[in-house]
């Protein structure tokens, strides 16, 4: 193993981690030397090398791979099977590496595979070229510390899936990627700048979503402010309905007149609107007509909604976003042309709208719900960056959107595979971060950190983690046969995300 001619670079003699080819009567099996040692523990009787006696001997500890079976042509998992002491042991020639590394992948059939965008780490002739199904099939997240390099192994994955025309939906929360596609590869909004939502094309449940409604009371409070907004727009009022003093069968016939079609109310008076809506119905009076009387408990009850929405209205560019602007893209129907539309893809800039604030968390959760609800869309890459700004509820740090919950567990049957970057797998929740069936693990230093992905690791790569250099990666997939150390290769496309210096 000290002769060094015998191999070309991609064989370090005296180290582990190279690869060995087993001759047993299963077939060929594939291993790797996870462990090198000498039999004798006390390295003061190693003085004389020369000196060696008869029961000395070196002790190489492999761990099985794969196994080419002998009708086979290509390496698959072991399985139960395994290998005898007396078989017989070669070192792998890098044909029989790149035999393994074309059989890892068992995925996507005669599927083309992406361009190659990174090289395996001590291996740096060797290019990782997986197919797209092989990384989103099951929902693909990056993680990493800071700096470690997650954006740019995000850009070189999505350079890939937009220049073969593959689809993609990105969510930036920064806009460090605004400039890394051209207008001609990608349509480009940016939220509250050229695209708003108008309020009318929101559904009542996704208004529940959008102000986390928490008992089913607030709802219907919530649906009957709405209702009585949509019936002042009508008649071509701009004030809230008041109630209090007011003839209840007049009231209730007059929002009963509101149809399907006038969905149009004014955001901005919700809160006034939901504090007219405490009122409830009293006794006759003496001409025996009834007429709603304010309500106290039901203003304290109704408060905790109310200060929810203001919050929402004075910290962020709620109502700038929400609005009927005619000369803006309105925000669903550009996604809806997106879903139904083959080859095109879609660049969504949040950061206008705040890095810290709720409505982030609320507008993913509304593409979410919309996205999951279309029926005949084309299969898309789902991207969101930083994707723990979006996770947590903004009022509990216990609570998590539902929506990207939903997508994980339900959108792969539609076509929907999420692509999630973030600094922590403890920030989303254990139910989405259960369903991610792949991992581009960068360096993590914390233990609770370490803990939330070990069990897509064995323990040469737990022991790793903490050593990744910048770029420096291990993939790890549930459609691959065994996990993967690369270097992402950076792209050439521009990105916003470099570190000033002091």
């Amino acid at each position: 193993m000290t002769d060094r001619l015998k191999f070309n670079s991609s064989f370090l003699p005296n180290t582990i981690n190279n690869y060995v080819i087993v001759d047993s009567t299963e077939g060929l099996f594939l291993g790797e030397i996870f462990e090198n040692k000498a039999s004798r523990k006390n390295i003061f009787e190693m003085s004389v090398i020369a000196d060696e006696k008869s029961n000395d001997y070196y002790e190489l500890s492999i761990d099985t791979i794969s196994l080419m079976a002998k009708d086979s042509d290509k390496f698959h998992l072991a399985g139960f099977k395994t290998l005898g002491l007396t078989d017989k042991v070669y070192l792998a020639t890098d044909a029989a590496y790149k035999l393994f590394l074309n059989s890892l992948e068992f995925m996507g059939g005669d599927e083309e595979p992406l361009p190659p965008f990174a090289t395996f780490i001590n291996k740096s002739t060797a290019k990782v070229s997986l197919k797209a199904s092989t990384l989103f099939n099951r929902h693909v997240m990056c993680v990493g510390a800071t700096n470690s390099g997650k954006s740019t192994t995000a850009l070189a994955i999505l350079d890939k899936v937009i220049s073969t025309k593959r689809k993609a939906l990105i969510i930036d929360p920064t806009g460090e990627y605004r400039d890394a596609f051209s207008d001609e590869e990608i349509t480009k909004l940016t939220l509250g700048v050229d695209t708003t939502i108008n309020p009318g094309k929101v559904s009542m449940q996704q208004w529940e979503k959008l102000f986390e409604t928490k008992s089913n009371s607030e709802g219907a409070v919530l649906a009957e402010a709405i209702t009585s907004l949509r019936y002042m727009k009508k008649i071509g009022e701009d004030t809230f309905y008041a109630k209090v003093g007011e003839d209840i069968d007049e009231i209730q016939e007059n929002l009963a007149s509101v149809g399907r079609n006038d969905l149009d109310f004014n955001l901005n008076l919700l809160p006034e609107q939901i504090q007219a809506e405490s009122v409830s119905e009293p006794d006759r009076d003496n001409n025996y007509n009834f007429k709603y009387r304010y309500d106290m408990l039901k203003a304290n009850a109704n408060n905790n909604l109310i200060q929810k929405i203001a919050y929402q209205m004075t910290n962020t560019r709620f109502l700038s976003f929400f609005s009927n602007d005619p000369s803006m893209y309105n925000l669903l129907d550009v996604i809806d042309e997106f879903l139904h539309t083959p080859d095109v893809s879609l660049y969504i800039d949040t950061s206008e709208l705040g890095a810290a604030e709720g409505i982030g968390g609320m507008v993913i959760d509304l593409i979410s719900s919309f996205v999951i609800g279309e029926d005949d869309i084309y299969p898309f890459v789902f991207f969101i960056d930083e994707v723990h700004r979006y996770a947590k509820s903004k009022y509990s740090e216990k609570e998590f959107h539902g929506g990207l919950t939903l997508l994980a567990r339900e959108g792969r049957k539609k076509g929907i595979f999420l692509y999630l970057t973030t600094q922590n797998p403890k920030d989303v929740s254990p139910v989405l971060f259960g369903q991610i069936g792949t991992l581009l693990i960068h360096r993590l230093m914390l233990n609770d950190e370490i803990r939330a992905v070990e069990s897509h690791l064995d323990d040469y790569a737990i022991k790793h983690v903490r050593k990744l250099n910048q770029g420096e990666v291990i993939l790890s997939s549930v459609n691959l046969l065994h996990n993967m150390f690369i270097h992402v290769d950076k792209c050439d496309r521009i990105q916003h995300n470099m570190t000033p210096h002091l």
